[in-house]
């Protein structure tokens, strides 16, 4: 029996975006994760936090970026400090909660003390040290790079790695329909739904970023749970798209309100009829009908959100067959109390774990995953050919534009970004596939 070659050295050699499949081994093999792990998380910016999250002094919030564990703490300075959640003695967790308020984090283990810079401040029985034993100026939590974009805390531990604005590039412009539709922008509401699902974390993300496909076999029947008895718009390639750029995406219609109207609560819906006149005076007609309409987004690698229904999360990867998702709900700054509540209500009741649409996916995911677990299985490919053909230009749309929202096409450019950095040695050798139009400009 002839079989593929076990581990190729050319990434490039799992994907294929001119045939349209991917190999199953990325969602499967340990190897193939440990170099994920190198390659992409380490290098990546990561979304950490929101400002409203971390409104005060002392105020911090734990998390993950890739499997390293990191506290982000707003300092006595205003500014926020992202750091390696490991005690340089001996490599405990300096901090256990999730959330919180303090003036400094102290290991359980031997008493060190750090500020909320991630400064080693002192030592419990520090005179056991002799003199010279130990500079403390030296020996403070490793600090990522922190950038802040309207709002969202993004880190990076590559200090090579581009400024966020670059690695964002022109998906910014996707980005501020979120997160700059109105006056204020947003905030995240309190609390942080933690589950675990048995699957690797890129079908998450894959599932987010571009497959509007399975919404009308899938959650068939939770969306009619949610809207009265009635289906999803049918499946048509009429104005709507699929746009990507630097493995960020956004599938989406122009309905306008397809992805309001899921969650169930007829409030929000007349409260952004009243909102979308001026979303288009600050924002331009087009982004005003795209917000709210049947779509779903990633930015690359692992954040995801539906822009009207207010959900937004990370994927965390837990090895290559286990993800911890982290879920937001997020809402204007300036709603009312009663319609941020709604919006609340509607992202509980559909993409929460128990949600009417979110076991749909978990479920699937886990067989998207296990099946792997056979060698004869491994060796087929999975296709991801869908619209391969349809890539237009279009005069409004920034990104690589594929005509239809019923397509493979964000995802096959999310895999390409995957395989470009693990290959990559440096930034150096990860190719340019798009050339931006909002270099140096504003989006809004």
């Amino acid at each position: 029996m002839r079989t593929r070659n076990p581990y190729p050295t050319d990434f490039h050699d799992y994907i294929n975006t001119e045939e349209g499949w991917v190999d199953r081994r990325i969602f499967w093999e340990e190897e193939i994760y440990q170099q994920e792990l190198e390659k992409i998380f380490a290098r990546s910016w990561h979304f950490i936090a929101h400002d409203s999250q971390l409104p005060n002094h002392g105020d911090f919030i734990t998390t993950y970026m890739g499997e390293d564990g990191v506290v982000a703490s707003r300092h006595s300075d205003g500014l926020v400090y992202v750091y390696l959640n490991s005690c340089p003695h001996r490599g405990n967790k300096i901090c256990f909660a999730d959330e919180g308020n303090t003036r400094s984090f102290n290991c359980n283990y031997h008493g060190w003390s750090f500020s909320t810079q991630g400064e080693l401040l002192g030592i419990h029985n520090e005179q056991t040290y002799d003199k010279g034993d130990i500079d403390k100026s030296s020996w403070g939590l490793r600090n990522a790079r922190v950038e802040n974009y309207k709002g969202l805390i993004f880190a990076n531990f590559d200090h090579d790695a581009p400024d966020l604005e670059s690695w964002l590039g022109d998906y910014r412009w996707f980005l501020d329909m979120l997160i700059d539709n109105e006056e204020g922008g947003i905030e995240f509401l309190p609390g942080t739904i933690k589950s675990y699902v048995n699957a690797n974390w890129k079908f998450g993300v894959e599932n987010f970023i571009g497959d509007a496909l399975h919404a009308m076999w899938n959650h068939d029947s939770g969306a009619k749970a949610m809207m009265n008895n009635q289906p999803f718009p049918p499946a048509v390639l009429e104005d709507s798209f699929h746009a990507s750029m630097n493995g960020h995406g956004w599938e989406f219609a122009l309905d306008g309100y397809a992805d309001i109207a899921i969650l169930g609560q007829p409030e929000v819906i007349e409260y952004y009829q009243q909102l979308k006149p001026k979303m288009a005076e600050r924002l331009g007609e087009l982004r005003s009908k795209i917000f709210g309409s049947l779509a779903s987004a990633a930015v690359f690698p692992n954040i995801s959100f539906l822009a009207g229904s207010g959900t937004f999360r990370v994927w965390l990867p837990r090895g290559p067959r286990k993800l911890e998702l982290r879920i937001w709900t997020i809402v204007n700054k300036h709603m009312p109390d009663e319609i941020k509540q709604a919006i609340n209500r509607g992202t509980m009741l559909t993409f929460a774990p128990g949600g009417t649409l979110e076991m749909d996916d978990g479920e699937n995911w886990e067989g998207n995953t296990t099946t792997n677990r056979g060698f004869i299985t491994r060796q087929e490919k999975l296709h991801y050919g869908c619209g391969i053909s349809r890539r237009i230009e279009h005069e409004e749309i920034p990104g690589i534009v594929y005509q239809g929202q019923y397509n493979d096409a964000n995802q096959r450019a999310f895999y390409q970004r995957w395989a470009d950095m693990m290959n990559a040695e440096n930034w150096n050798d990860i190719p340019e596939r798009y050339t931006p139009r909002y270099t140096g400009k504003p989006t809004r």
